[in-house]
């Protein structure tokens, strides 16, 4: 007697409709190796905890808001060796985020900066902490756009509470009034209470520099800084342009992105 039309309502009201995908294999997989009901049944427990881990990544990860699928595997080391990879792979075990300690990326266009910093969100997210993953642009954008709507107190406790919180991008354009005390606003709720990975172009003693309220971004930066694992990248870009195939230099290319 065929089971599935018995369990197939039963599982859903159960909301384990997913045991569904593999139960006709695990049965097979029990009748071919003799496994006991017990062992049968751990079997498609496990299956159903991997599809909803699996699930929750999956999500979690669309609700990053990544740009690209940008992990430390994808990365080249060996590209500009002056990257201190051991300090990027002692990141990657997110020990930072249970520090609450802040991670501080800089360095010139092109060598790598927003793919380390999306890869530490990835490692994150595999560790189940939530993660955002914007640009200074986008964030200040929102805030500025919750004030408007008078849902700014929600939208920085929002961002406030997030596991970790990724601003890419930061000082490639000045703040203007209020963009500064927004700024200020959502950095001094998350100091000493969760971590917060920022990315720049700027050398991170100019990083004050993008407050025109020098005293405010003082504030900002010293809180940003206190504790804070500093990264700093520098070599060749990874962006450099794809040799044309007439060019007689096209064959001493070091590397074409």
């Amino acid at each position: 007697m065929n089971p599935m039309p018995q369990l197939t309502p039963l599982l859903k009201q159960l909301r384990l409709s997913g045991i569904l995908d593999s139960l006709e294999l695990r049965n097979r997989q029990a009748i071919d190796e003799k496994l006991s009901y017990s062992e049968f049944l751990a079997l498609l427990i496990q299956d159903e905890v991997a599809r909803r881990e699996n699930k929750k990544f999956a999500l979690r990860v669309r609700r990053a808001g990544f740009r690209s699928q940008k992990t430390l595997e994808g990365f080249d080391f060996t590209f500009n060796p002056n990257i201190n990879q051991a300090q990027i792979m002692d990141l990657a075990t997110c020990r930072f985020i249970e520090e609450k300690a802040s991670v501080l990326i800089s360095g010139p266009t092109g060598t790598g900066k927003s793919h380390i910093a999306q890869a530490l969100g990835h490692e994150a997210i595999r560790r189940g902490y939530n993660v955002i993953f914007t640009t200074q642009s986008k964030l200040l954008g929102q805030l500025q756009a919750a004030r408007a709507t008078q849902a700014y107190d929600r939208r920085l406790s929002a961002l406030a509470r997030v596991d970790l919180l990724m601003i890419d991008d930061f000082g490639i354009r000045p703040l203007q009034p209020p963009q500064d005390e927004d700024f200020h606003d959502l950095v001094s709720e998350r100091y000493e209470r969760r971590p917060t990975l920022a990315t720049s172009n700027l050398d991170l003693s100019e990083w004050a520099e993008a407050f025109p309220n020098r005293l405010l971004g003082a504030a900002v930066i010293d809180r940003l800084r206190h504790g804070a694992y500093q990264v700093v990248l520098d070599g060749e870009t990874y962006r450099a342009p794809r040799p044309s195939p007439q060019s007689p230099k096209a064959a001493s290319v070091k590397r074409e992105k």
